[in-house]
């Protein structure tokens, strides 16, 4: 803000494999509809 360096918080969501592996991220997520796109995620792990 005016050229200030600031700090904030930045919402991310990671889905994580049955091995441990991150096999999503999202960055910057805005809640609507961020639930299906994790579902959907979800569910191609499967």
């Amino acid at each position: 803000m005016y050229g200030l360096k600031h700090r904030g918080i930045e919402r991310s969501t990671f889905v994580i494999d049955e091995e441990g592996n991150i096999a999503k991220i999202w960055r910057k997520v805005k809640v609507d509809d961020h639930r299906d796109e994790v579902l959907q995620a979800l569910e191609s792990l499967s």
